[in-house]
């Protein structure tokens, strides 16, 4: 072993070691997570990021025909595939441009090398963030890579130097994080991102220095409550009404469509039928709904306007497709297994039949919750990956999605602020289709999103459409603190409820319902119409009804549409627009 430069072997094994130690510790970093609630994730998401290339590097390293290429490419292309959420997308950028730099090169790495390849790492990770924000996992690697630059640069050689002193100052910016996240100091908390980052270090500097590494496969990067996510299609359930049936109205001249109108108008449609979307622009209104006699709905809309762009869909019908489908390809993938063809297959959702036509435009959403896979559904979504706030899917989730939807033009509704640069990664992954990422940040952001697409309109002003429609839901959720902390100036106890909003806890109390409600009461404002209520699997319907009810009567010139939404972990998901 050198002490002035490091080889392939002792990258694989420092690589290895950063990702076990990571592993081991993921639990006590998913506890730093600043809001208190029953799914801080970042140490899983960090570990779930590493653990795919890990396992790879150590094939790679047990045949012992490891160069600086093949790992460099086992590094990257497993943290870039198996990225989840914005730490693990961070982190897999960080190793995708540390691994540019030293893949092409004959011999080992020198200590000018490194510093050559300390800067890219992070100068890779900063562009892949639209706005970079310092006090995180960001501001950690720049400490460390700044530190190995300045050793170079004085002329230090020696790598156990280097190293020691990097992770030093990497240690000692991370204990100032707090100082440059005020809502870090109020939690009590280092950045968890940046926490994660200091024990790969700390593992690969342990396995540098001699400790022996386990190059056995690792296991799981989950905990134990926690599952693996893939892309699947939800089969529908029974159907209790046939036909899905979308139109446009287009009003009658100084024909005034209020509020009053519109509430009849959804009143009649819930009584010949279901899954009900009525949306209002100047003088158009869009209306979805499943129902078994559309001419009913039809009938009516005529004495408000003229209809436009009607769409009928035998829902029966499409379902026996997919079903077909998703059997043809179930077969068509065991065969495959047996020849040994792939021995890893993914059978988890349909693939194109091969003589399906393709098509324009073709969606993805991230969902969870079997209510809320429905109205995905209903409203024209191709895949659903589950996961979200529980459980955030990767950028290969993202990618194998990708891969059975036939279509040229690809929009990704990611639904949570924590899987968006995962989505966008997958877009810059992806070669011979166009994607599209709509960064919604919430389901409520996703379902209008979609309610606002436009099947005759051009996929670029669609984006538009659905960004601008997207930005002007505000959304709200209900959940229970699962620690004491100090946040936005509110004080928490363990198992009390918290609203939080988009921005911040909006909310605090032992009471559900008088959370619920003052959550809601902080995000109207003179322009609010409608609220929408998804309820989660812990509550009854009859409880959701009560709270409609409180709603509707509390804030007067408000809609209240109230949904069974099935998600975990949150009681409410709430929208005002």
């Amino acid at each position: 072993m050198s002490d002035t430069s490091l080889d392939a072997k002792q990258l694989a094994a420092m690589f290895v070691a950063g990702a076990r130690r990571l592993e081991s510790q993921k639990e006590i970093i998913n506890e730093l997570n600043v809001f208190p609630v029953p799914d801080g994730d970042t140490g899983t998401n960090m570990t779930l990021t590493i653990v795919s290339a890990a396992d790879e590097v150590s094939s790679l390293y047990s045949t012992g025909d490891i160069s600086m290429e093949t790992l460099c490419k086992a590094i990257s292309s497993g943290s870039l595939r198996g990225a989840r959420g914005n730490s693990g997308v961070i982190l897999s950028q960080l190793f995708r441009g540390f691994t540019k730099v030293v893949k092409k090169i004959d011999g080992d790495i020198d200590p000018q090398l490194l510093a050559e390849a300390c800067d890219k790492a992070v100068e890779t990770a900063y562009k892949a963030v639209m706005k970079p924000k310092e006090g995180t996992i960001l501001t950690v690697s720049k400490a460390v890579s700044d530190k190995v630059s300045e050793m170079v640069d004085s002329g230090e050689t020696d790598m156990k130097t280097i190293i020691s002193k990097a992770i030093e100052a990497g240690d000692e910016m991370l204990k100032r994080t707090p100082e440059m996240l005020p809502v870090l100091k109020q939690a009590g908390v280092v950045d968890s991102g940046g926490q994660g980052l200091m024990e790969v270090l700390h593992g690969g500097y342990d396995a540098y220095l001699g400790k022996e590494v386990d190059f056995s496969p690792i296991v799981s990067g989950a905990p134990k409550e926690k599952k693996e996510s893939a892309p699947v299609l939800k089969e529908a359930p029974k159907l209790k009404y046939l036909y899905c049936t979308e139109y446009i109205i287009r009003l009658k001249k100084d024909f005034v469509f209020n509020v009053k109108l519109e509430l009849d108008y959804k009143t009649y449609l819930e009584s010949i039928g279901d899954s009900i979307v009525v949306v209002t622009d100047d003088d158009l209104v869009k209306v979805h709904v499943h129902t078994n006699d559309p001419g009913m709905a039809l009938q009516r809309a005529l004495k408000y306007g003229q209809l436009d762009k009607v769409k009928v869909e035998n829902l029966l019908l499409e379902e026996e497709g997919k079903i077909a489908r998703a059997h043809a390809h179930i077969e068509e993938e065991m065969a495959q297994q047996l020849a040994g063809e792939h021995e890893n297959a993914d059978t988890s959702a349909p693939a194109p039949a091969a003589d399906e036509p393709r098509k324009d435009i073709g969606f993805i959403a991230v969902s969870v919750g079997e209510g809320i896979n429905e109205i995905f559904s209903s409203l024209g979504v191709d895949m659903i990956i589950a996961g979200g706030q529980t459980m955030n899917p990767s950028t290969e989730d993202m990618l194998n999605a990708i891969d059975k939807i036939n279509a040229d033009h690809i929009f990704i509704l990611p639904n949570n602020k924590n899987i968006v640069l995962a989505a966008q990664q997958a877009a810059h992954m992806t070669e011979d289709k166009d994607i599209i990422v709509i960064p919604t940040k919430s389901v409520p952001q996703g379902i209008a999103a979609m309610v606002s697409f436009m099947p005759d309109t051009s996929a670029e002003e669609n984006t538009r459409i659905m960004t601008d429609q997207m930005e002007a839901v505000k959304t709200g959720q209900v959940t229970y603190a699962v620690r004491d902390t100090v946040i936005d100036d509110k004080e928490i106890k363990e198992n009390d409820f918290m609203g939080i909003g988009d921005s911040g806890i909006l909310s605090v109390g032992t009471d559900k319902t008088q959370v619920t409600i003052d959550m809601v009461a902080a995000m109207i404002d003179d322009t609010s119409e409608l609220i929408s209520v998804y309820y989660g699997e812990d509550v009854d319907e009859d409880t959701a009804g009560k709270l409609a009810e409180e709603l509707t009567s509390r804030f007067t010139g408000q809609d209240v549409e109230l949904q069974f939404g099935g998600q975990p972990v949150y009681s409410y998901i709430i929208s005002v627009e």
